[in-house]
């Protein structure tokens, strides 16, 4: 299913009642989506989630940092990205019993200095960059009580 296909609501209960699906959206449902449990173990974004710099109200607050001497990428940007960053990885995990994996599959997130400060914002978790790991943790959950294990990895 894909955002566009169906109001919100109606993917959201679709993806909620079916077996094995996937959803495919936009930051929209980032915010208030809550799905418990097994219907949702991974949730993958491909980008940081900036915002549009040619966003009229984004200008504008940048050109007021810059006129006050500020930093607008450091003072505005990465600090809005981080709380965007932050919701979207929190759709995983929404109850004691989830698990899940969070992909994240823009490498600005290892590449860049600003990098560290978004990983700071997330929840505490093992991360990986092998899909091999990745593989042999959903694996886990087939195999053995989910209640082992209550960690997700990126």
């Amino acid at each position: 299913m894909r955002q566009g296909n169906g109001t919100r609501r109606d993917l959201l209960e679709r993806f909620r009642t079916l077996d094995h699906a996937v959803l495919v959206g936009s930051a929209s449902f980032w915010e208030g989506i809550d799905v418990v449990g097994e219907k949702l173990t991974l949730v993958a974004i491909d980008k940081l989630p900036f915002a549009p710099p040619d966003d009229p109200v984004l200008e504008a607050r940048l050109r007021a940092c810059r006129s006050r001497g500020g930093n607008p990428f450091m003072e505005h940007q990465l600090p809005e990205a981080a709380i965007a960053l932050k919701q979207g990885a929190g759709r995983l995990i929404r109850s004691e019993t989830d698990w899940g994996v969070l992909m994240v599959g823009d490498t600005r997130l290892v590449d860049k200095p600003y990098g560290k400060q978004l990983w700071r914002g997330l929840p505490p978790f093992a991360r990986t960059r092998s899909l091999d790991e990745v593989l042999a943790f959903f694996q886990s959950f087939v195999k053995t009580d989910a209640e082992d294990s209550k960690h997700y990895i990126c």
